[in-house]
């Protein structure tokens, strides 16, 4: 039976070929040429979600939902929030405060456009805010975002800053909600995320998050992409050993572990559980 502590669900809203670790291999020049798989990986998750009576955050790119603007209006109806993914995909560690600051306004637009919601939450691309850019958040306080979920306070070679709290918390007036860790033998592990738990065993993440409840008192924040339930997607030539193994791990079991997890644990809506407080026991 699910524990009756509630956690957040959320789905990053990007296709196959957008991930970070393609961007060398696929400009976004290429991107409206490729073969776009997003709505059936979508409904795949949405079918799945209602299922288990799920609700979920669904962190949607802008240049996405121009595209698909039905399955964005999909995940509104079907009583899932909407947040945003920024609009294309770039890393805010890679962009200027006025870039940056365009990006996330203009997916905001974009999303409270099409599905007539207030978009609250925003992610990072690739959890690309850190030490080094903390100036995102009052940019984004400004666009008038609530609360955010894009540090990942875990050591990695892509993102993370460590020493973040693993608590939600205020930076410039914007509620930062990071990814779960466990905090073990003095470092944060990653408990959350797609790559993850494909790698993991289902019996270890199960126990990870069981012990960030019981022991923390903390919701868990998981995440994970359309993408990852989809082992027909195109294979990507030429990329390295290392993003391949990375993308592809175990992806035809993701579907199975993700009815495990939905029904190991009580899940919700990020704006519920930490803005309002409706998603707590």
């Amino acid at each position: 039976m699910p524990a009756p502590f509630a956690n957040a669900l959320t789905i990053d809203v990007e296709d196959y070929f957008q991930v970070s670790a393609f961007a060398p291999h696929i400009p976004r020049s290429e991107w409206a040429t490729r073969e776009c798989r997003i709505e059936r990986n979508v409904d795949r998750i949405l079918a799945m979600l209602d299922e288990h009576e799920t609700k979920a955050t669904f962190f949607a790119l802008g240049w996405v939902a121009e595209r698909y603007p039905q399955v964005i209006r999909r995940i509104v109806a079907g009583g899932h929030e909407l947040a945003s993914h920024g609009y294309a995909h770039e890393r805010a560690s890679e962009q200027t405060p006025a870039a940056f600051s365009s990006d996330v306004r203009l997916a905001k637009l974009i999303l409270e456009d099409l599905s007539s919601c207030a978009v609250r939450g925003y992610r990072a691309p690739s959890f690309s805010i850190g030490a080094g850019n903390l100036w995102a958040f009052e940019c984004l306080e400004r666009a008038g975002y609530q609360y955010s979920s894009s540090v990942y306070p875990i050591r990695h070679d892509h993102y993370g800053m460590p020493d973040a709290p693993r608590h939600a918390h205020r930076i410039s007036g914007v509620l930062e909600i990071p990814a779960t860790t466990l905090r073990l033998l003095s470092r944060n592990w990653p408990a959350s995320g797609g790559g993850y738990f494909r790698l993991l065993p289902y019996r270890l993440s199960r126990w990870m998050i069981r012990r960030v409840n019981t022991v923390d008192r903390l919701p868990a924040v998981f995440y994970f992409h359309p993408w990852e339930v989809d082992p027909a997607q195109p294979r990507i030539p030429g990329i390295g050993l290392k993003t391949r193994f990375r993308h592809y791990l175990n992806i035809q079991r993701m579907e199975q572990r993700l009815r495990r997890l939905l029904a190991d644990f009580s899940w919700g809506r990020m704006d519920e559980l930490f803005l309002t407080g409706r998603g707590r026991p």
